[in-house]
């Protein structure tokens, strides 16, 4: 039976980025680690890079030399799937890669002791299928961390349709033990942040194509309250990483949507990572400079895909953008995904730089009323078709008063 009090010594697979900072999440709350990658220069690496972000808190004067010492000292590399076998619970962060995470699991399966609880760190991958690499389903379950994942509050701990009862509760007590809010999600791709982001993403494309701007979106989004506009994080995770795997898909230019990406990236400006993408950037300076010749290029392509420039104003922008997340979370509360609006809530406010004052999405469609919400929806989908089709419960609280809180 797993419970809180078994989960004692913990095992973290993957030494890149997302692996260092799930390292310092249970070393920095006391936890002894077993960090595993088969190359070893990369857990050296991985160690300097650990050993570096103590020394600047030493430096702030967040804690002393001996704690930061003593949080390195309870971390033990190793190259061996054996050196696992005695782990409790096992956080697999590789990078996004479904044959490979089976692999892994298949190892994990066989190394590590019948009661251990076994975790991957995927952003939308499908953990009944990782799970099924094993011979214990009822013991693996997803735990998302955010990036960077030693700073972010949001742990979405993902429930696979065999995950047991005692093995969740186990997990998300550990995620409160490390600092987290953890929040239960249902296994959809994406579960609950990324799901609901992925239409708020497209509202913050389709804007652009209409007649916007990356930069007047931004401004927009920003000033309703959002922690970063979308373009800005674009730039900070990467804009090539979809254009790589659209390539690799061969899925060639894709939807007119992502064209303007794809010709960022043929101009090599990847984002932040090489100064240049959406917005330009200093050398060393994470500053994002707005960029007159991305509105030119959003311009062209837009003129390519066959649209009509209109101007397109802040109110509007918002309210597709933040209505889009709306209808998405009542799907997924519709469809069981998620266990409250206010855990959506807890998701967007920790997870997604959602403005703290308007209380996360779903609060801030009560305080709009629903009837407004869904009067707003309507409109939409008239002028836009599909995509603004209601959410089933939307329409049913809508109708009888209700809201989706208990506020």
């Amino acid at each position: 039976m797993a419970s809180f009090e078994s989960i004692k010594k913990v095992g973290v697979i993957g030494a890149g980025t997302m692996g260092r900072g799930i390292v310092m999440n249970f070393v920095n709350a006391g936890y002894p680690v077993t960090w595993l990658d088969v190359n070893g220069e990369m857990l050296e690496k991985g160690l300097v890079d650990i050993a570096s972000v103590y020394k600047r808190s030493v430096a702030q004067e967040r804690f002393d030399d001996a704690e930061a010492q003593a949080r390195l000292g309870r971390i033990t590399t190793t190259q061996d799937y054996a050196d696992l076998q005695d782990m409790d619970l096992v956080v697999e962060a590789v990078y996004e890669n479904m044959d490979l995470k089976k692999k892994i699991f298949a190892e994990l399966d066989k190394a590590v002791k019948a009661s251990s609880i076994l975790a991957t760190n995927t952003s939308y991958l499908d953990i009944d299928e990782i799970a099924s690499a094993t011979g214990r389903p009822t013991q693996v379950l997803g735990l998302h961390f955010f990036s960077p994942a030693h700073i972010m509050k949001l742990l979405e701990v993902v429930r696979g349709k065999a995950t047991a009862q005692d093995v969740m509760d186990a997990c998300l007590a550990v995620g409160k033990k490390i600092g987290k809010q953890a929040v239960l999600a249902g296994n959809c791709h994406g579960f609950i942040g990324n799901r609901m982001l992925e239409k708020y993403s497209r509202q913050s494309r389709e804007v652009v194509l209409e007649g916007s701007t990356p930069w007047e979106v931004d401004q927009a989004l920003q000033g309703f309250g959002m922690a970063m506009g979308p373009y800005r994080m674009y730039d900070v995770v990467g804009i090539d990483l979809g254009w790589r795997s659209r390539q690799l898909a061969g899925i060639g230019r894709g939807e007119p949507i992502v064209w303007l990406d794809n010709k960022l990236c043929e101009m090599e400006r990847f984002g932040q990572k090489n100064g240049h993408g959406f917005y330009k950037y200093e050398p060393g300076s994470r500053q994002a400079i707005h960029d007159p010749e991305t509105d030119m290029l959003a311009r062209e392509v837009a003129e390519e895909a066959g649209y009509t420039q209109r101007d397109v104003g802040a109110e509007e922008i918002v309210r597709r953008c933040i209505l889009a997340l709306v209808n998405e979370g009542a799907r997924i509360l519709d469809e069981g995904f998620a266990e409250s609006a206010e855990d959506i809530d807890r998701v967007y406010l920790y997870g997604y730089g959602f403005p703290a004052e308007r209380g996360g999405p779903m609060s801030y469609a009560d305080s709009l009323g629903l009837d407004v919400v869904l009067e707003q929806i309507r409109e939409l989908e008239a002028s836009q078709g599909e995509f603004w089709k209601p959410a089933a419960g939307l329409v049913k609280r809508a109708e009888a008063g209700e809201r989706f809180t208990k506020g």
